[in-house]
This record gives C-alpha cells, sequence and structure tokens, in this order.
C-alpha cells in the first residue's frame, strides 16, 4: 500500500517544523501545499524553509515560478502529483505539507479541474473593476454565479475570486463543481495542528513582527526593483500587499503592520473551512497539550498497518 503523509493546519502553527522533524526521521520528502511559497523572491513574507532546512530534507514545489508566472491549481496538482509518484517510486515517505486548503485538497480527493487557461485580458478588466470599486462588489458577483466557491474562498482573496469567475466565465461551469474525482492511488495519514484561537492569534503576531525585523519591507521593494508590479496575483498575498500600500503612502509601517495581524487572523478563521476540526479523517493535534513524540506514535501506528 502506498502511503503518504499530509501535515495541515492554520498558517503559523508549526506544520513545517513538524514536517521536518518526522521527515528526517522517516526517509521523508516534502512537498509543499503553500500557495505563495512557489514563487521565487518571497522568503521572508511567506515564512518560506531557510536554505539549511532545505539542504537537511529534501523540498519540492518550493522556489519554481517568478513572481510574474502563471501558476493554477492545475499546474500545482500536476507537479504535486509528479513529485509524490517519484518519491514513492525511489522508496521515501512523501510528506504534504501546507495550509493552502485548496492544494491540500486537490490532491488528496483526486480532484479532476476544470482546464481552463488563464485569460489574461478577462483578469485585467476585473483586476481593473476591483481597483475602481470594492473587493466586495467582486466577490458578491462569485457569490451569485458560484456560491459553494465563494464560501470556500476568502473575499480579500481577490486571485481566487477572479479564478473563480473566470472559470465559471469560460467554461460555463461553476468553479465549485468537482463531481469527477479520481481516488488517488495511495493512503494518505492527515495529521492537523491545532490550538486555541487566542494562542494562535499571538503567534501569527509575533511572527509578523519577526518578518518586519527581518526584512519584509526591503523583500517587497526588491521585488518593485526587479519589475514585479502590486497588480501581479502573487503581490496580493497577505503582507505584500499591505506594505506595498506602506511603500505608496497610503499607511505608515505601523498601520501596515497592525493590517497584516487582522488580515492573518482572518485568514486563520478561512482555514478551518478547509481543515475543520469535527473532520474525522484528520487526526488532530493541539500543540499546547502535545508534543512530537505523540505525532510520531500516531506517524508510526499508520506505517505499521498492513
Amino acid at each position: 500500500m502506498q502511503r503518504i503523509i499530509a501535515i495541515v493546519g492554520p498558517t503559523g502553527i508549526g506544520k513545517s517544523r513538524v514536517a521536518l522533524y518526522l521527515a528526517s526521521k522517516y526517509q521523508g520528502e516534502i512537498v509543499s501545499a503553500d500557495s505563495r511559497q512557489v514563487y521565487r523572491y518571497m522568503d521572508t513574507g511567506t515564512a518560506k524553509p531557510t536554505p539549511q532546512e532545505l539542504k537537511s530534507v529534501p523540498h519540492h514545489l518550493v522556489d519554481i515560478v517568478n513572481p510574474d508566472d502563471d501558476f493554477s491549481l492545475a499546474s500545482f496538482q500536476e507537479l504535486a502529483n509528479h513529485a509524490i509518484k517519484d518519491i514513492l517510486k525511489r522508496g521515501k515517505l512523501p510528506f504534504l505539507v501546507g495550509g493552502t486548503g485548496l492544494y491540500v485538497k486537490a490532491v488528496l480527493e483526486g480532484w479532476v479541474i476544470p482546464r481552463v487557461s488563464p485569460d489574461k485580458n478577462f483578469r485585467y478588466n476585473i483586476a481593473e473593476r476591483v481597483n475602481e470599486s470594492s473587493v466586495d462588489e467582486i466577490y458578491q458577483e462569485l457569490v451569485l454565479a458560484d456560491p459553494d466557491a465563494a464560501a470556500k474562498i476568502d473575499r480579500r482573496n481577490v486571485r481566487r475570486v477572479i479564478r473563480a469567475l473566470e472559470v465559471h466565465a469560460r467554461a460555463g461551469q461553476a468553479f465549485s463543481r468537482r463531481e469527477r474525482k479520481i481516488p488517488p492511488p495511495f493512503t494518505p495519514l492527515i495529521i492537523g495542528l491545532t490550538a486555541a484561537r487566542s494562542s494562535l492569534y499571538r503567534i501569527v503576531d509575533r511572527r509578523v513582527d519577526s518578518m518586519i525585523e527581518r526584512g519584509l519591507v526591503q523583500e517587497v521593494e526588491n521585488l518593485l526593483h526587479k519589475g514585479y508590479d502590486f497588480n501581479l496575483p502573487s503581490m496580493s498575498g497577505i503582507g505584500y500587499r499591505q506594505i506595498g500600500q506602506f511603500l505608496k503612502g497610503e499607511l505608515t509601517l505601523a498601520a501596515a503592520i497592525q493590517k497584516i495581524k487582522t488580515e492573518t487572523h482572518r485568514f486563520i478563521r478561512h482555514q478551518y473551512a478547509w481543515f475543520r476540526l469535527s473532520d474525522e479523517t484528520i487526526h488532530w493535534f493541539d500543540i499546547e497539550q502535545t508534543n512530537d513524540l505523540a505525532i510520531e506514535k500516531t506517524l508510526k501506528e499508520f506505517l505499521a498497518e498492513v
């Protein structure tokens, strides 16, 4: 039986740390399921693994495209499936790790994704309307066109909202309609990391402060100097968007930092729509009430199953 390990949970909870610990002990390789870590030059704001971490355990789907390259759910699924197949073929243990629920579900459930190529004109026109009106107005269009997709997409994630509208407009099919699934050729163990909401907020607030100290403002400035515009989907992520507002003089640095924290809190709430604590397929561990050995015990039992 082919097996993989998925480690999921909200941002900042420690998924990467646990994955590194387990992968180093069980001949594992990490397949990143993070929609931002795929981009080059975006390290601090995406909490990308350090060079030392990348060297200690093989990683896949990190630093694979430039910030102005198109990268879709279908792209991720294809590359992730290829990486997992290769890891298994070499007798290693794949660890699918990340907080992008859309990415994780697509791989674990074998979604058959509508093959709708990006329409730059459509995206540009919608983006222009976002600039002229509000994000909420565009989101409400998605609510009317595809309420199921809207329920799963953070209204402030402009990139995902536009993509869902694009699929609906071009394919004549709701983005959320994925009745066709092909069961993947592996059995997953899904490990979920969680904590009390107040603790999570404190963790991410400290992480945001650390990102600022480690040069997030300079990172965004460097991206601009390389010619990457704030209108790019890659630059719309939490952290980059708010620092962009600071650099354009729309916010003070203190206000931008607070906005990053507030948006990250909202994002955490959204992540639990993908990874529900009531989901019995996920083995949940509260990081404040357990340790790595308890998680490892569950992994050992899973690998020992016939």
